[in-house]
């Protein structure tokens, strides 16, 4: 059986690199990749699979609308999947219950929980407001894998 201790080994193997999918208003899929990491959920304080988004994203409205999110992990010819509904963080008219300091950390820890570093974090808080970043979190529905 697949958990979520596989999952995070998965995605620190190589930076968090991993597909989203969400579903189009025409039933058609939207996939692209990300970098994502394991991360607390802010509300909801279980474990989830979080990624940062570009605010005028595609999927941001997919999910809005009620998409349901899958992340594929493959490494190899080992795969993972996580699959649920998705809670967002951010700064514009978007479901947010975070102050802007704790949006702002949680942007920080995901992207560290993603393999991310940098030098100065000061400006990436400042990228990440400038560009209306916002945090996706998977709340976890369904693992399926061959992690063996």
């Amino acid at each position: 059986m697949v958990s979520l201790p596989d999952v995070q080994s998965f995605l620190n193997s190589e930076n968090g690199l991993a597909t989203v999918s969400t579903i189009q208003i025409d039933g058609g899929i939207l996939s692209s990749v990300v970098n994502c990491g394991v991360v607390t959920h802010p509300r909801t304080k279980d474990l989830c699979v979080a990624f940062v988004s570009v605010g005028e994203a595609a999927r941001l409205k997919h999910i809005q609308r009620g998409s349901k999110v899958t992340i594929s992990i493959r490494r190899g010819w080992k795969w993972v999947s996580v699959t649920g509904n998705a809670a967002l963080f951010g700064p514009e008219n978007i479901s947010n219950s975070l102050s802007a300091e704790s949006l702002r950390l949680l942007l920080r820890d995901v992207f560290v929980a993603a393999g991310g570093k940098h030098d100065n974090f000061e400006e990436y808080d400042q990228v990440m407001a400038s560009e209306k970043r916002v945090v996706v979190c998977i709340e976890i529905e369904r693992i399926l894998g061959n992690s063996n």
